[in-house]
């Protein structure tokens, strides 16, 4: 466009100056330089242009190229946050929180018979009135893959521990288990003894009555956990087995008196004595749905962890049936030590024996009625009246199968010289 203008401008004075003269040479010289000088100042804006033109381009280049960097990086974050979603949600889906609790009301009359004409006489110091938030129980568990697996329970008895409480805090159950294959499995750690019926499996909503029944505390003894190693697995036929290899108890002592009462001799693995284990076996029929029969044998060297050499080996033998048929049920079983050493023998702890049967009816889903009758003896031994006795009767109300309300009545017959409870209980129960 300005070599045009400039053509022009020279064609129009050559033109004129033919009109009118003819222009000199330097006239014209001085016309062609201006033309040059504009000449050149076009290409010199025409090689500007183009500079910037890929100047431009570069920079629309670098700008799409970082559009395109901005989102890889966004797919990259949102994927991996995903992925962290993902692994933490599979994480939260392994971890399992679980737990029960139960709240008591004892209102027992505590009576003793001194007299051979078995007359009773109320001694209101053996009275129990209380209101109890008797277990507060928490249990964690973590799939690590689908053949190894961790298990816990963490329970807080009477509601406050600590000195002079009388409460506690208890580890009952920290184990790993790992699957050998589909039918055998082995598990190491905090675990409870495989024996009786309520050992293992004591949420209030799975059994009646407020109290746990007062055979299995005392002679088998229930809730008792060890420290060791335990296999288990299924066999033909409905029937299963396990074997464990554990710490044992130690029976010779409860405060500053000699003790060996089974119930007095565990050591809850908490810097348990560990001279002699406990090897126990069990073997459970389950091949009819509803039915239960196990039996349990467990041996250990010396009761005392050799803290008294007169007390001996200990065996324990106990059998069991549970039965669940439509709306009846029942539950039945016996359970026996036997201490062979002459400290035990000589106070008629060298036998420790007890049974209980509980019939029961499921009215519904939601009321379920029963009615047991215990028997049980720690020091069967001797021929000195040492047996107690206990009849229970009650209800059970599940308003959710996993909420229960108790209530029981207890009468109990001891022996001579020994107080008795006789009254009402009341329970409010829960597991999760």
């Amino acid at each position: 466009m300005v070599f045009q203008k400039s053509a022009l401008t020279l064609s129009l004075i050559i033109a004129a100056s033919s009109a009118q003269a003819a222009p000199s040479n330097e006239e014209i010289w001085a016309l062609l330089q201006q033309v040059q000088q504009q000449l050149t100042e076009v290409q010199q804006k025409n090689e500007q242009l183009t500079t910037e033109n890929q100047n431009l381009k570069i920079k629309v280049e670098k700008t799409e190229q970082t559009a395109l960097d901005a989102n890889e990086t966004v797919e990259a974050l949102v994927e991996a946050t995903e992925d962290a979603v993902k692994t933490a949600s599979m994480a939260a889906n392994k971890t399992t929180i679980g737990g029960y609790g139960e709240l008591h009301y004892n209102n027992l009359e505590g009576q003793q018979d001194f007299l051979d004409d078995g007359d009773l006489i109320d001694k209101g110091e053996s009275d129990k009135d209380e209101i109890d938030f008797h277990r507060f129980v928490l249990f964690f568990g973590h799939e690590f893959n689908d053949n190894l697996r961790f298990f816990s329970e963490l329970e807080l008895e009477h509601s406050i521990a600590g000195d002079g409480k009388s409460g506690e805090i208890e580890l009952e159950q920290a184990y790993i288990e790992y699957d050998i294959n589909d039918q055998h499995r082995v598990k190491g750690g905090l675990f409870l003894t495989p024996v009786g019926i309520i050992n293992e499996t004591h949420e209030p909503n799975t059994f009646y009555g407020t109290e746990r029944n007062p055979v299995e505390k005392n002679i088998v003894p229930a809730t008792w956990w060890a420290a060791g190693t335990m296999f288990s697995g299924e066999i033909a036929n409905g029937f299963s087995y396990d074997v464990a290899v554990t710490s044992g108890l130690d029976v010779s002592k409860k405060g500053s008196k000699t003790s060996y009462k089974i119930r007095d001799g565990r050591q809850k693995v908490s810097k348990a004595l560990a001279d002699d284990f406990a090897y126990t076996g069990r073997l459970k029929w389950t091949a009819i749905p509803g039915v239960e029969i196990a039996a349990t044998v467990q041996y250990q060297e010396d009761m005392t962890q050799s803290q008294d050499s007169t007390a001996g080996s200990g065996t324990l033998f106990e059998t069991h049936a549970v039965i669940q048929q439509g709306n009846f049920g029942l539950r039945a079983l016996y359970a026996t030590w036997d201490l062979d050493g002459d400290g035990p023998k000589a106070k008629g702890y060298d036998e420790q024996t007890g049974w209980y049967i509980e019939p029961s009816y499921r009215i519904n889903e939601n009321f379920g009625l029963f009615a047991r009758y215990n028997e049980w003896d720690n020091q069967a031994g001797d021929s000195a009246d040492s047996e107690y006795e206990q009849f229970d009767l009650g209800v059970n109300w599940w308003p959710h199968k996993d909420v229960v309300v108790k209530l029981d009545y207890q009468d109990q017959d001891a022996p001579k010289g020994k107080a008795e409870l006789d009254g009402v209980n009341v329970g409010l129960g829960y597991q999760f």
